[in-house]
């Protein structure tokens, strides 16, 4: 199975319990995600530190884990994709995780309810993924 891996589930691996995390280190599936993720992450790290209660050498950490099992893809590789994107994706901040799902033929894993409500790209939530995968 290949995903694509959206933010919320990204600042979910900062929680070392997460089942997210979990998931993604399982080697269950490819997972990829637009490169930009990675400059929204860095651009809160202080409230996603704070959230999770970790220092910075476990952010790093994470984030370290993190770039291990996703593969991070630059916006050019998928710029083709963008005017497709748009007129599916139900959240213009969604744009690059439609447009990178479209160009690999990949679902997406996300936990915004609201990516379900179009036909053109499969969303699973980390529920939907347990219950899949039978964890």
């Amino acid at each position: 199975m290949l995903l694509v891996v959206d933010t919320n589930i990204l600042v979910s691996f900062f929680n070392e319990k997460s089942k997210a995390r979990d998931l993604a280190t399982s080697s269950f599936s490819e997972l990829l995600s637009p490169n930009f993720a990675l400059y929204e992450i860095n651009a809160h790290k202080q409230e996603i530190s704070e959230k999770f209660s970790i220092s910075d050498e476990q952010f790093v950490f994470a984030l370290k884990l993190m770039n291990t099992v996703i593969q991070f893809v630059r916006a050019e590789e998928y710029r083709r994709f963008f005017s497709r994107a748009k007129k599916v994706s139900p959240d213009i901040d969604d744009i690059d995780f439609f447009a990178l799902a479209l160009k690999a033929g990949a679902a997406i894993w996300s936990n915004d309810k609201k990516l379900k409500k179009q036909p053109a790209v499969r969303v699973f939530s980390t529920e939907d993924l347990v219950k899949l995968l039978g964890l």
